[in-house]
C-alpha cells in the first residue's frame, strides 16, 4: 500500500479522518469530482444527502478499482456540500460511515469539506474529488 494515514500528536483526533497522509507510491492518480449517479447516470438518494456520500464514495472505488487501485490508496479528499450548515453534519458521517463499512476502510485519509451554493444538478447534494497514491 502506498498510502500511510496518521495523526500527529498535537492535533486533534478526528474520528472520521485521517490528519496527515503519506504518499510512497510512483502514481498520481485524480478522480474527477463524484457526485450521485449510478452506472446509469441516475442519481441515488435524491434529497438524501447520507446515501448520497455514500453513493460518492462508492463511485470513487470504482474508479479506483479500474485503475487498480482501492479505496486504501486515496491520499486526500475534497467534499463540496451545498448549502452547508453544521447542521448537516451527522448526515454527512452517516454517509461516510455506510460507505467506509462497505468498503472495508478505516481509516479514512485526510478531508477538506467546502461549502457550496450549487453543482451542476440541482438534485446533487454533494461532489467528492479523490486524489490517489498506486505503488
Amino acid at each position: 500500500m502506498a498510502i500511510t494515514l496518521v495523526n500527529p500528536s498535537g492535533l486533534p483526533k478526528i474520528d472520521v479522518y485521517r490528519q496527515v497522509s503519506i504518499a510512497t507510491g510512483t502514481k498520481l492518480v485524480f478522480i474527477a469530482g463524484q457526485v450521485a449517479w449510478d452506472a446509469e447516470g441516475v442519481t441515488v438518494g435524491e434529497g438524501d444527502l447520507a446515501a448520497q456520500v455514500e453513493q460518492c464514495y462508492l463511485n470513487i472505488a470504482t474508479a479506483l478499482a479500474e485503475v487498480g487501485g482501492s479505496f486504501d490508496d486515496v491520499a486526500k479528499l475534497t467534499v463540496h456540500v451545498v448549502d452547508w450548515t453544521p447542521d448537516k453534519m451527522p448526515q454527512l458521517l452517516e454517509g461516510i460511515r455506510r460507505a467506509t463499512a462497505k468498503l472495508g476502510v478505516t481509516p479514512v485519509p485526510p478531508a477538506t469539506l467546502l461549502g457550496v451554493a450549487a453543482l451542476d444538478v440541482p438534485d446533487h447534494l454533494v461532489e467528492i474529488e479523490a486524489t490517489a497514491v498506486l505503488g
